[in-house]
């Protein structure tokens, strides 16, 4: 579907291709808009794709005070872990107490009480000091007390996004990437009346009608629509996290700790098959149209903490197999720390446009039905429903055929939903393997190549699978095979795979790689 062949007329269109403009692009339909998103890049191209991998409530908002917040969250993920096995699921983490270091038992016990009194379970457990380091012998052992054990749940950030909007009915919405917004349309009062979108790459312009607009651009919002408190402002913050090989990090749930110089939380966990460490918040004063990257510092930073917690020498930064950064939009005063601002959402309405912005990737669903209250006059005062209804429709428990085990069919059918079973039946049994170093198998890219509007070889290795984060060089060694796979679907030429290639291959360059160079390659990784 590309913008020359949509119809001209919707009930609401959604700028932002992200979680936020995909959740409220569902719920919309769901409550019986026709609903168009419009998303300049790709879907998920800012911060959906690159942001911490967590469902989590959140239990440093509990720390600071914010209540509501954590039990938002909280309830959010409780759900998710229900109505989205195999694309949310449990992680286990650790988090070890030092003695003269960080928390400290009783404090930490008390908050993890009332973290699983707001999930209706009792998850938590405390262990000595020898019995912590049998579940994590690699952590540093000088002054530990003990350690806590508790649970939160990870997901594939971009598939979360692609569900959304792959199982919106056809009949009641459309999605679009690369198709920009380049003006709000407005009647001689003001009201909006629509916009006008250009296809980022055919060049086609378009002018299109809607009773009203939401702007879910994330950090880019004031862009459409500045901010109506004059002394708060949307402020970027950079969050950047290391990517290495489980061989080089060896933890098999994840482990939180706080970094030794700023006391800042920061955790390491398994993630696809690789280990996932990070993050910074730092200010992010770079082009937000640019592919944001780590800097130095930042790497140096999180290598700090890993070397004070995993203090095995042999580990550093060459080992690293990629990295990633995401910028996080939050309403400020600019007077507080990265780290202390708020992550709580906020909705602005005006005159048929309608902006939602911050947020956490947890509570997607309460933004969206916030967002979507809040467009209700502009909309001829359509309810918002489904609230009570699942977020995915279940799947089958069983695969067709014997080619995938039971762990590999939940895994599929978590990211891909009902077309799981489609993807199955239709592929060579021989691409029903991983790609070395993943748990993508061979068969998920030519299937996603072909239904998914792939437009950029970045599209595919980065968003659609995640090979691209979890191979060295971005899966440099594997283009000739992804190439093969590919080009019955994707119907590019020799130039054409050729450029996408290089493109690819620069841009990982820029902004996946170790900071001073790509990172190393490594026998037997």
């Amino acid at each position: 579907m590309r913008l020359s062949h949509i119809d001209p007329a919707w009930d609401l269109i959604v700028i932002g291709g992200g979680i936020t403009g995909a959740g409220v692009f569902r719920e919309a339909a769901r409550s019986g808009l026709k609903v168009l998103l419009l998303e300049g890049r790709d879907f998920s191209w800012g911060t959906s794709s690159r942001s911490a991998k967590l469902v989590h409530g959140g239990l440093r908002y509990l720390k600071e005070g914010r209540i509501r917040l954590t039990l938002e969250s909280v309830r959010a993920r409780q759900r998710l872990l229900a109505e989205a096995p195999g694309l949310v699921e449990p992680l286990e983490f650790l988090m070890p107490v030092y003695e003269g270091y960080g928390p400290g038992r009783w404090a930490l016990k008390a908050g993890l009480s009332v973290y699983d009194l707001m999930a209706h379970k009792r998850q938590h457990k405390y262990y000595r000091a020898e019995e912590f380091l049998q579940l994590v012998p690699c952590i540093r052992s000088e002054n530990l007390s003990g350690g806590f054990r508790f649970f939160d749940a990870q997901v594939d950030d971009c598939r979360l996004v692609l569900r959304l909007i792959n199982e919106t009915p056809a009949n009641r919405g459309t999605a679009l990437n690369y198709t920009e917004v380049k003006e709000i349309r407005r009647f001689s009062g003001g009201r909006v009346d629509g916009v006008t979108a250009r296809d980022a790459e055919t060049g086609t312009t378009r002018e299109l009608s809607a009773h009203a607009v939401i702007n879910a651009t994330g950090a880019w919002a004031e862009r459409l629509h500045p901010s109506p408190e004059p002394h708060r402002h949307l402020r970027p913050l950079r969050g950047s996290h290391l990517i290495f090989p489980q061989a080089v990090l060896p933890v098999d749930r994840a482990v939180s700790f706080i970094h030794p110089s700023d006391k800042r939380p920061i955790y390491a966990f398994p993630w696809e098959g690789a280990v996932l460490f990070g993050t910074t918040d730092v200010d992010h004063r770079e082009d937000l149209n640019e592919e944001p990257a780590i800097t130095r510092e930042e790497a140096d930073y999180l290598m700090d903490s890993l070397h004070f917690f995993f203090p095995d020498p042999r580990v550093s930064l060459e080992h690293c197999i990629s990295t990633f950064s995401g910028i996080r939009s939050v309403l400020s005063e600019g007077k507080l720390p990265p780290s202390q601002e708020s992550r709580e959402h906020v909705v602005w309405a005006a005159d048929g446009l309608v902006t939602v912005t911050g947020g956490k990737l947890t509570t997607f669903r309460k933004l969206a039905w916030d967002t979507l209250e809040a467009v209700r006059p502009f909309v001829g005062g359509v309810a918002v429903s489904g609230k009570r209804d699942r977020v995915f429709s279940p799947w089958p428990d069983s695969p067709p055929g014997s080619h995938v085990d039971g762990q590999e069919w939940r895994r599929l059918c978590g990211r891909y939903g009902e077309q799981a079973a489609e993807l199955v039946r239709q592929s060579d049994p021989g691409l029903l393997t991983p790609i070395p170093g993943t748990r993508t198998l061979w068969a998920e890219l030519p299937f996603v190549a072909e239904r998914e509007q792939v437009r950029h070889l970045a599209d595919l290795l980065l968003r659609r699978v995640r090979i691209g984060l979890l191979t060295p060089l971005g899966g440099e060694a594997l283009l000739d095979e992804i190439q093969r796979l590919c080009e019955p679907t994707l119907s590019w030429d020799t130039k054409r795979w050729g450029e996408e290639r290089q493109m690819y291959l620069e841009m990982w360059g820029k902004a996946y790689s170790v900071p001073g160079g790509f990172p190393h390659r490594r026998e037997g990784m």
